[in-house]
């Protein structure tokens, strides 16, 4: 695409009110954002001193933890820690571009970025630049906080330059970010208009067509990024609309030349991530654990290559390791799925109180994620539906069911069905659950004890068996109480 330039006012003119006005939302938008009062505030010391001190430090404690959670950028592949593609596509310009993002510490890249606003404010690639880097330290950083400042960023790019690309695609990745799918699409078909090998708006754009049902339209809008783009951030997307319908052998065969074309150490510990997760959805446990170990040895901290590890080293017999795995991620980083993970490991060693702690930063997590304009609905309804409040479950699954019709939409409102005691009006959207062909042993363990309470035994057992053969450690729980469920019903034959 051709360069352009920055609009930046020369040097040494004086600024017009319009450039003052944008220096004034340069120290707005490049700001801390407000966090929340945790243990060592003028509050916690206070809290200390008062009766129920104990119950208070409790309170305090998860309160702080609350305060780094982090917001997953979409379901399904992505929804465990998908990391977008290092650099994106974006206008040239003298000022700080995207290319600032592709590698080094997020941090130090951010502070540059607002440094140069605050003496260039007119700068529309560094504003765009700027949204998109608020957009990862959200998902990266557990700073939900930061997507507000993403959108600020982002259209502040694009009222110096309306219709420019790069924020075009910020606005496409921070929606998706939001669970906003509609808008991703929108946001990211006109990135493409302006830009047609926009790598970031092609790899959205798949994102948004999947996490909407619209597998059809997903794998064509994949095969049209591989056409344009091809690299990690679409062969990883490809990969997994495979596996959508099945072909795992493909998703498998796809990821593995991903990871031999990675040369970063942030891409070999994503795609290695991304075969670890496959592997572990196949009840592969060993190979599962040998692509975690790959990805934490290019990057010893990346959280979902230790949760992954933590879930197949559960999976393996080692809960106690699996505890303290995920005991290291969610100090850093409370996300529901390891803080369920962890919860339901505390509660098969009768540690309640502890895996009370876990649910209710679900909870919390939930509040800050909404409090920032994402749409939680999903996570809320899994969560809900096995270790909260199972009304608001089936409220939230509904809620989700009406935007987008999808294999995990259609699981998770046919489980809160059934929790709620309604399982006839469940069976049919656990059917629907697997009309793609997608190989999940949870979504067929919810199935089966579906098909339990309905009084059909014989397809329960089916399910159930299907369940644990697939993958014998899919949940804690969950695989216990298949076990437990399998068991009656062969007693009963």
């Amino acid at each position: 695409m051709s360069p352009r330039t920055n609009e930046s006012a020369p040097e040494g003119e004086r600024p017009d009110e319009d450039t003052a006005a944008l220096t004034e939302d340069a120290r707005d938008v490049t700001g801390e954002p407000e966090t929340v009062e945790a243990a060592g505030t003028p509050e916690a010391v206070k809290a200390e001193r008062e009766p129920g001190a104990s119950k208070r430090r409790r309170v305090l404690h998860l309160t702080a933890c609350a305060a780094a959670l982090a917001v997953a950028i979409t379901s399904g592949a992505i929804a465990l820690g998908n990391r977008q593609e290092q650099s994106v596509s974006a206008s040239s310009s003298p000022g700080v571009t995207a290319e600032l993002l592709a590698g080094g510490d997020l941090d130090a890249n951010i502070a540059t970025l607002q440094n140069h606003l605050r003496g260039q404010p007119k700068d529309f690639t560094s504003w765009a630049t700027l949204g998109l880097a608020y957009v990862e330290q959200a998902r990266t950083k557990g700073d939900p906080s930061r997507y507000p400042q993403a959108d600020k960023a982002l259209k502040r790019s694009l009222d110096l330059r309306p219709d420019n690309d790069p924020a075009l695609a910020g606005q496409a990745a921070l929606a998706a970010a939001r669970h906003d799918f509609k808008d991703a699409l929108r946001y990211a078909d006109l990135a493409l208009e302006q830009n047609p090998y926009s790598e970031r708006a092609l790899a959205t754009r798949i994102d948004a067509l999947v996490e909407l049902g619209r597998y059809d339209d997903a794998s064509k809008a994949a095969d049209l990024a591989d056409d344009r783009r091809p690299g990690i951030p679409v062969f990883t997307r490809y990969a997994y609309v495979r596996e959508l319908r099945g072909d795992t052998k493909t998703a498998e065969r796809v990821l593995k030349q991903a990871l031999t074309s990675a040369t970063g150490r942030p891409d070999i510990a994503y795609v290695a991530t991304q075969l670890g997760q496959l592997a572990w959805r196949q009840g592969d446990h060993k190979s599962a654990l040998s692509h975690y170990a790959r990805a934490l040895a290019a990057d010893d901290e990346y959280v979902p290559a230790l949760e992954g590890r933590a879930r197949a080293e559960a999976a393996s017999g080692d809960r106690d390791g699996a505890i303290r795995t995920l005991e290291q991620v969610v100090s850093r980083y409370p996300l529901p799925g390891p803080l369920v993970e962890l919860g339901e490991l505390y509660e098969l060693k009768g540690d309640k109180t502890k895996a009370r702690d876990q649910y209710t930063l679900v909870n919390a997590w939930t509040s800050i994620a909404r409090a920032n304009g994402v749409n939680a609905d999903l996570d809320t309804a899994l969560a809900d539906a096995d270790h909260g409040d199972r009304k608001a479950a089936l409220r939230a699954a509904r809620a989700e069911w009406k935007l987008r019709q999808t294999v995990h939409t259609a699981d998770a409102l046919a489980w809160a069905l059934h929790v709620n005691g309604r399982s006839d009006e469940a069976l049919p959207y656990a059917r629907r659950a697997a009309a793609t062909g997608y190989k999940d042993a949870t979504f067929r363990y919810h199935r089966g004890m579906i098909e339990q309470a309905t009084g059909n035994d014989e397809e329960a057992r089916r399910s159930l068996t299907a369940a644990l053969d697939l993958n014998s450690g899919f949940s804690p729980l969950g695989a216990e109480r298949a076990r437990k469920a399998l068991k009656a019903l062969e007693a009963d034959k």
